[in-house]
């Protein structure tokens, strides 16, 4: 049975997914990550970042649903972090931008909204 399409985001869930994707570091983790999964000192190695930098947008990215790390231990009893993309699809229309903006719970003033930008920009 094909499934049907995918529900409309609310105005949180959007918010955070293009956050999260509103970073050129997080698109190349991503890509990266699309190809297999794999564990954060290789990932950190193949797309050239340190791991304290790395674990940071990891962490974005696993709080807006776009990749998974689950904690493996290895034969030397070693653990490590895989993480995988999950399976995504965001359609962006103006439509469904409305119908996002109608259900925000956040409060974003004027200085939040210039302060979240500066941060990110930091980033």
């Amino acid at each position: 049975m094909p499934e049907g399409p995918p529900a409309a985001p609310t105005g949180d869930e959007l918010l955070k997914v293009l956050s999260a994707l509103g970073n050129p570091h997080r698109l190349r983790i991503v890509a990266a990550l699309l190809e297999s999964r794999t564990y954060v000192s290789a990932l950190a190695r193949l797309i050239g970042m340190g791991r304290p930098l790395l674990h940071m947008h990891l962490q974005r990215l696993e709080a807006a649903g776009l990749v998974v790390g689950t904690l493996e231990v290895g034969e030397d009893g070693k653990s490590m972090k895989y993480y995988h993309v999950t399976p995504f699809l965001y359609e962006l229309t103006p439509h469904v931008v409305a119908q996002a903006a109608a259900t925000l719970t956040e409060t974003t003033g004027p200085g939040r909204a210039a302060d979240r930008g500066a941060t990110e920009e930091a980033e």
